[in-house]
């Protein structure tokens, strides 16, 4: 009889439920953290970052943390502030969450805002509403 690979090993079926559970949890935690201010760090006191989305590990020894500041400005200076205070933002998950181990946090930029933009404002050009123009248009026209 052979056995199916679990769907954490497999890298083809996404994140298991689990995953997304504890990826929403870490959220709500980390957004708690930074919403009461509690990084004391210049950068982050002076911009209000949203968390996305946190992509645990199979293991849930790691969690990949997508954020990105109000307004997408200074996105670097942010993400590079909370790596350097990812010890402490781990420290203080720890009290708030139900996990047997709290995952070793890598905040990165989320991408997504700025590509959905850029599809838009492709999508909004006049080269493509010309295209998109029917033959009944341009006779009513």
């Amino acid at each position: 009889m052979r056995r199916r690979p679990s769907p954490a090993r497999d890298q083809h079926n996404g994140p298991t439920q689990r995953q997304l559970r504890v990826g929403e949890m870490l959220r709500h935690a980390l957004s708690q953290i930074l919403m009461r201010g509690e990084v004391s760090d210049p950068v982050l006191d002076s911009t209000p970052v949203t968390i996305t989305q946190v992509k645990p590990s199979p293991d849930m020894r790691h969690a990949t943390v997508f954020c990105e500041p109000l307004g997408g400005k200074n996105a670097k200076e942010v993400i590079e502030a909370l790596n350097r205070h990812r010890s402490f933002i781990r420290g203080l998950m720890g009290h708030m969450i139900t996990l047997k181990f709290t995952p070793d946090l890598r905040f990165v930029e989320d991408l997504s805002f700025a590509e959905a933009e850029k599809i838009e404002t492709i999508l909004k050009s006049d080269r493509v509403q010309r295209d998109l123009k029917t033959p009944e248009d341009e006779d009513g026209a």
